[in-house]
C-alpha cells in the first residue's frame, strides 16, 4: 500500500517546488509546531533525500507566551528525528509597530532572512495553506486594498516557497494524524483579538453556512485569476513609472493620462519608496493622494503613514518625509 491520501497530497505538493531547485540545494522548513508545518517539514524531509537535496528546519521563538523557548526547544529534537539538518530555534525580539501581528511576522522574517543567508540555502519553505489562502483574500476584501491584495499570498517570492498553498488545511492535519505526528495549537490562532483568527473561526464559517461549501477553494481560486491580472498591471506601472518620474518627483499631466489602475500603482510604490509602511497604506490614503492629480484645487500637503509628506508644486507631486523638506 502507498501512504496515506493526505501524507501522499503534501509530499506531491513539495516533490513539484523541490523540481525548481538544483541537487545539492539546501531547503529550510519555517516550522512553528502546528499541524500545516509539521505536515510541511515531514514532506520535504521525505521528499529532498529523494531528490538529492538537504532539507534543514528553524522555529522562531517570538516569547510572547510561557513555556514559548522550552517549545521550542522540544520543537527542535522532533524535527531532527524527522532527518532534518540543520534544524535551529532561533529567538526574537518582538516590537510594537503595525500591531502585534504584524511586529510578530515582520521579526520572523528578520530571523529566517538571517538564517537562510547563514546556511547559504536556495528557498526557504512556508506551511501557508489553501485555506490561509482564503483568509488573506478575505482580509484584502475587508481593507479595499484592491487587486494586488485580493491576489493574496504569491507562491513563490524572492526565496519564500509556499509549497502547501493549494493543499486544505484539513489534509495537513490528516497527514500528521496518518504519521502520528504531534503538533501543537497556538492559542494566538484562535484568540478573537487578533483579525485572522475572525475570520478564520467567525467568517469563513459563516459564508459556508449561507453560501455552501467549498468557498476557501472558490477564494483561493479568485486569489490565481486576480494575481495574473496584478502581475500584467504591475508591469504596466513599472514602465510607466520610468516615464513620469522627472527631476525627483512625478509629472501630474503624464500621471493624469494614465488608467487609473497604473497610476494608483506608481502612486503607491511612490509612497512605499519614501517611507510609508507597506502594512500600514491603505486604498483610502492613496484616494487622497490621486485627487492631488485628478481633483485638484490647491490643496496643502498630505501626510501618509511613516511620517511621509506628499505636496503639488510646478505640476509635479513630490514625495518626502518632513526632515528632508
Amino acid at each position: 500500500m502507498g501512504p496515506h491520501p493526505a501524507v501522499a497530497a503534501t509530499r506531491v505538493a513539495v516533490r513539484e517546488v523541490l523540481r525548481t531547485l538544483h541537487p545539492g540545494d539546501l531547503v529550510l522548513v519555517a516550522c512553528s509546531g502546528g499541524a500545516d508545518s509539521m505536515a510541511l517539514a515531514a514532506a520535504t524531509a521525505f521528499e529532498a533525500s529523494r531528490a538529492g537535496m538537504r532539507a534543514g528546519a528553524i522555529t522562531v521563538d517570538h516569547g510572547l507566551q510561557p513555556g514559548s523557548t522550552g517549545r521550542a526547544v522540544d520543537l527542535v529534537g522532533r524535527l531532527r528525528e524527522f532527518g532534518l539538518d540543520p534544524v535551529e530555534a532561533l529567538g526574537v525580539r518582538v516590537g510594537r509597530r503595525g500591531g502585534p501581528e504584524a511586529a510578530a511576522r515582520n521579526a520572523r522574517y528578520e530571523a529566517l532572512d538571517l538564517a537562510f543567508a547563514r546556511h547559504r540555502a536556495a528557498a526557504v519553505f512556508l506551511g501557508h495553506t489553501l485555506d490561509d489562502q482564503a483568509e488573506t483574500v478575505l482580509l484584502g476584501l475587508a481593507r479595499g486594498s484592491g487587486a494586488r491584495s485580493l491576489a493574496g499570498m504569491p507562491a513563490v517570492i524572492g526565496h519564500y516557497r509556499r509549497p502547501l498553498l493549494n493543499v486544505a488545511r484539513d489534509t495537513t492535519r490528516a497527514a500528521c494524524v496518518a504519521q502520528n505526528i504531534a503538533t501543537w495549537d497556538d492559542p494566538h490562532n484562535a484568540d478573537p483579538a487578533f483579525t485572522r483568527a475572525r475570520v478564520r473561526h467567525d467568517a469563513l464559517p459563516a459564508l459556508e453556512k449561507a453560501l455552501g461549501p467549498g468557498i476557501s477553494e472558490s477564494l483561493a481560486r479568485t486569489a490565481r485569476l486576480f494575481r495574473d491580472d496584478a502581475d500584467a498591471l504591475d508591469a504596466w506601472a513599472d514602465r510607466a513609472a520610468a516615464e513620469v518620474t522627472k527631476d525627483g518627483g512625478l509629472e501630474v499631466a503624464a500621471l493624469a493620462e494614465l488608467p487609473a489602475a497604473v497610476r494608483r500603482r506608481i502612486l503607491r510604490r511612490t509612497a512605499v519608496t519614501a517611507g510609508s509602511p507597506p502594512g500600514d497604506l491603505y486604498a483610502r490614503h492613496i484616494d487622497t493622494v490621486e485627487r492631488l492629480v485628478t481633483a485638484w484645487h490647491g490643496q496643502g500637503p498630505i501626510n501618509l503613514p511613516g511620517g511621509v509628506e506628499i505636496r503639488r508644486r510646478c505640476g509635479k507631486l513630490l514625495f518626502h518625509r518632513p526632515s528632508q523638506l
